[in-house]
């Protein structure tokens, strides 16, 4: 697993008939990821914030430097027998995007993230990231926030294209009951049926072949934090200022369009 990257991140929010298009022409390019198969595989993430939503208002209003705490866990087909989990802190600068990360049981990545208590026995790497995880959760009095779910498809590059990875996103989810990262609690869908989000990250600059595919197929940037839409959504708050860029949210009634 890698610890900690820096790379560039682009997002689209695209019908899934356009997506299988890009699909089929990246298989010229890149094979897919090791772990997706044909079928993807399930992602579930346990987003913490602060009382006011520190997180959530710093992406609305656009702030240059912010960060993101979460853990994650590849669901399987129990979630429930799921034991560990991934934290991460995401740390967005200007358009970088810095991740650090560290696997832990999750009653330890828990009590960590809600500033209870740090683990013990950790390498180096591993206590700097559990140590600024802890410094927030106390600064910023975080408690879980928000669940977002998602099967993911995804495409990694090698040799040449090494540190390329594009993803596909669907059946997209949040819920903001049932916080526990593990727990199998029914989610309510934030992007309609029949749509994805697609995300193109690369770890110095997009190739231009990928560019001219994304021309091709006229795809417009629309960057939209799941996090964010999840909550605004289930909140019942504007969604306008969660999306940058010129792309446009799907809204509910949409599921068959091209």
């Amino acid at each position: 697993m890698i610890r900690r990257f820096n790379r560039y991140e682009l997002k689209y929010v695209l019908p899934w008939a356009k997506c299988e298009a890009i699909m089929a022409d990246l298989e010229h390019h890149i094979p897919l990821d090791q772990h997706s198969g044909e079928a993807g595989y399930h992602i579930v993430s346990l987003y913490y914030d602060s009382p006011d939503y520190d997180f959530f208002w710093a992406k609305i209003e656009g702030i240059k430097f912010r960060r993101k705490i979460r853990t994650r866990i590849y669901a399987g087909d129990d979630i429930t027998r799921v034991e560990e989990c991934m934290v991460e802190i995401k740390q967005r600068i200007n358009r970088t995007v810095q991740k650090r990360r560290l696997v832990l049981p999750i009653d330890q990545a828990e009590a960590l993230c809600e500033g209870r208590a740090e683990p013990a026995g950790l390498d180096d790497l591993d206590q700097q990231v559990a140590n600024e995880v802890h410094y927030l959760s106390l600064a910023k009095h975080l408690r879980p926030a928000a669940i977002t779910a998602y099967l993911r498809r995804a495409f990694e590059g090698q040799q040449r294209n090494a540190g390329l990875r594009v993803t596909f996103d669907t059946d997209v989810s949040s819920r903001i009951h049932a916080l526990e990262v593990n727990a199998d609690a029914k989610n309510h869908l934030i992007i309609p049926p029949g749509w994805s989000i697609m995300e193109v990250k690369a770890n110095d600059a997009v190739p231009m072949w990928v560019l001219a595919l994304l021309a091709k197929h006229e795809c417009q940037l629309c960057r939209v934090s799941k996090y964010c839409l999840g909550v605004a959504r289930l909140k019942g708050l504007t969604e306008d200022s969660v999306v940058m860029g010129a792309g446009v949210l799907p809204s509910f009634g949409e599921e068959n369009r091209g």
